[in-house]
């Protein structure tokens, strides 16, 4: 697993974080190949975001999905300002919502989408226990 910072600073764990990811992936059933994460700021993200999706706005987390057989392959862009903002809003410490912001994106990785109503119910369910499993 491979963590970036880009143009951003904070504290990050990454051994805790990387045990957390490989075994919430294989307690879903996947096994990790390569996976990346990139901090990052808004601008960066909307740029990704326009660039890759078409999407002119901003956001916390954008997954690609390489994979081709078996093992997860795919990069994580976070938003550090997003996951701020979040936090404050959500009333959370930048952790949690930081821990939050990462799963959710390797869950779009196993698969998991969140258009629908029913879709968010599930990822949210699937954050969740993930979160209660990290200290």
């Amino acid at each position: 697993m491979f963590f970036h910072k880009e143009s951003v600073s904070f504290p990050l764990d990454t051994s805790a974080i990387n045990n957390w990811i490989e075994n919430a992936v294989s307690s879903l059933g996947y096994s990790l190949k390569n996976l990346s994460f990139v901090f990052c700021d808004d601008e960066y993200l909307k740029n990704i975001n326009i660039k890759y999706l078409g999407h002119d706005y901003y956001t916390d987390v954008i997954s690609f999905d390489y994979s081709k057989e078996e093992g997860l392959v795919g990069d994580v862009f976070i938003s550090i300002e997003r996951v701020k903002e979040n936090a404050k809003n959500f009333k959370v410490s930048f952790n949690e919502e930081l821990f939050r912001v990462i799963i959710h994106g390797v869950l779009h990785l196993c698969g998991f989408n969140d258009k629908t109503d029913k879709e968010i119910k599930e990822i949210r369910k699937q954050e969740n226990h993930f979160l209660s499993l990290i200290s």
